[in-house]
């Protein structure tokens, strides 16, 4: 008689409400997902770190000690990750990193050990004296960038230093240089040039000493100068004022790429 009941008080409702009662009813609504139903997360393999490797570049052009510097502390600014090492008996420097490490190693060795650059210097010094202008004197000299190259142009002039016992058969004599020194380097690029002129000129002096009639009186003049010039472009480094002498000396130069 119960069951009549039940169905007695669903007759009569919407389909709608009966599927709705029907749901409610059933024994699987709302139940949860027990824990061992879950399933664990795929772990992923950590990534290995790249292998490292070790590879000695021999230089060909930079064989002094500020060059193999200088491409050192570039491959360790561009790979900071790698070790870095030079060995300046064999020009070499070694690398140790991953091989991504040396690609870029080998790659950036290439662009920095390349030949100098060759520079021609043409040095014209011409005398001044009252205004008037002189014959021009040329001196010509090969300089290689970050090189200090030296031209003489001098004679030895004996100089008596003393006697023993009085007596001028027994005079001593040192030679000294008089004459044109110029020193000279380059460095920077051909459109930005850096050019450390050092030009020391000594002559001997028509009058004598005091002191003794034997010893010559030299007179030198030095000029020491750093300037920025462009390649081909002729450039006023200064002037000299010759002492002892109402004369001057105009110094000029070019410099061209040989190579």
């Amino acid at each position: 008689m119960q069951l009549n009941k039940t169905a007695a008080s669903t007759h009569g409702l919407a389909p709608a409400a009966v599927a709705l009662a029907l749901i409610l009813l059933s024994p699987g609504a709302g139940a949860q997902t027990k824990p061992e139903d879950v399933q664990p997360s795929e772990t992923k393999p950590a990534v290995q770190p790249s292998p490292e490797t070790v590879q000695t570049f021999f230089l060909t052009n930079a064989s002094e000690q500020n060059d193999l510097n200088d491409i050192q502390n570039d491959l360790r600014n561009a790979l900071p990750g790698a070790n870095i090492f030079i060995d300046q008996a064999q020009d070499a420097i070694t690398v140790r990193g991953t091989a991504e490490d040396l690609e870029a190693a080998q790659k950036l060795v290439a662009d920095l050990d390349q030949p100098r650059k060759l520079y021609r210097l043409t040095y014209t010094i011409t005398d001044i004296d009252g205004g008037k202008r002189g014959a021009p004197q040329k001196f010509t000299m090969l300089v290689v960038s970050g090189e200090k190259s030296l031209f003489k142009q001098r004679s030895r002039v004996p100089i008596v230093t003393g006697t023993i016992d009085g007596q001028t058969e027994s005079t001593q004599v040192q030679y000294q240089d008089i004459g044109l020194n110029i020193n000279a380097q380059v460095n920077g690029s051909p459109d930005a040039l850096n050019l450390h002129t050092k030009i020391e000129q000594s002559s001997l002096a028509e009058e004598k000493p005091v002191t003794s009639a034997q010893d010559p009186v030299v007179r030198q003049t030095v000029f020491d100068e750093s300037s920025k010039l462009a390649q081909s472009k002729p450039m006023v480094l200064g002037s000299l004022d010759l002492p002892g002498t109402t004369r001057s000396q105009e110094i000029e130069v070019v410099a061209e790429l040989v190579r």
